[in-house]
Parts: structure tokens; sequence; C-alpha cells
């Protein structure tokens, strides 16, 4: 199935703070299983999602810089934690508090990835939301996407230095 091309609404959904999005992929980011609380705040069912790239709920608010971090920690083989603004089926959007693994076998290779995601708290999305308005605007002052994402990269490394603090721990002091 093709990825369908999904305009963004200035709607944004909900979950309830108890419930846990999870979804597992393979290591090329192609989603293996999802719960029933991801396909309903996605809207999406289980078929339109299995086998696709998790990138399906990408919202274009979302700087790439973010989510090349991403994958550079659970490549390397070490969880990360990041807020993400997801988009459902209809445009809809809604935010997360994502926790990513790297799912090894016997040997130790990565064979893919298990994703939890709660309710983040309203004022960590109001922090994130300026954040990464910052960062997609430096990817875009760039013609060349790579440029940009590398620029907003810097950027990000910058707002880290200056409060003095790595990814990780910057993540738990908001």
């Amino acid at each position: 199935m093709k990825v369908p091309s999904v305009r963004p609404t200035q709607v944004e959904r909900f979950f309830p703070d108890e419930d846990i999005i999870v979804s597992k992929t393979d290591p090329k980011g192609r989603i293996t299983y999802v719960n029933e609380t991801f396909m309903n705040i996605a809207s999406y069912t289980e078929e339109e999602l299995l086998g696709q790239p998790h990138s399906i709920i990408r919202h274009p608010d979302m700087p790439r810089c973010v989510f090349k971090l991403l994958w550079d920690t659970i490549e390397s083989g070490r969880e990360i934690f990041a807020y993400v603004k997801n988009m459902a089926k209809n445009g809809d959007y809604y935010w997360v508090f994502a926790h990513v693994t790297p799912t090894f076998d016997a040997a130790g290779r990565i064979t893919g990835y298990h994703s939890n995601r709660r309710v983040p708290e309203r004022h960590q999305v109001q922090l994130f939301s300026d954040v990464y308005a910052k960062l997609l605007q430096e990817e875009r002052r760039h013609a060349d996407w790579r440029a940009g994402m590398n620029a907003a990269t810097a950027m990000l490394m910058g707002i880290l230095s200056e409060r003095g603090m790595e990814y990780d721990r910057f993540i738990f002091s908001v």
C-alpha cells in the first residue's frame, strides 16, 4: 500500500492519560505491531498500518533533525525519549512523549524497535512546539534539505549547550 498524502488540520486529538500507544517496527522502521490505542488515535486500521513506514504518522511540523537524533540513537543500540507531534489519517494531530528502544536477538543484533508513547504534560507540549518551530524554520531556510537538517541539528546542540546539558538530561528537565 502506498502511504497516503494527508493534509494537516489544526485539530488536536487527545487520548486518556492512562493509555499507552505501542508499536513495533523492523530495523528499517516498517510497522510490525500496533496496539488498539495506536489505531484509535491515528484512525488507521491494523491492515493499513502493518508493513508501512512508521513515518506514516509523521507530522510536517516535526523537524527532520529530531528524527535524525532519534534514529542515530536507536541504531547505535541506545534508548531515547522524545516529544513528538504525530498526525492521524485525517490530518488531525496529537502529541506524545515517546520512549523508543531497540530490540536485540541472542547475538546482540538489532532486530527491530519498540515504542511506548504516553500523554505529555501541556507545558512540555508548549515548550517543544516552540523549540520545534525554530528548528523547522532553520531547516526550511536552506534549499538543500540535508543542509537544513544539519543546520537545525547544530541549532539544537546549541540550545542544549546553552543549558549545559546533554539531550537525555534536557528531556527530563522540562
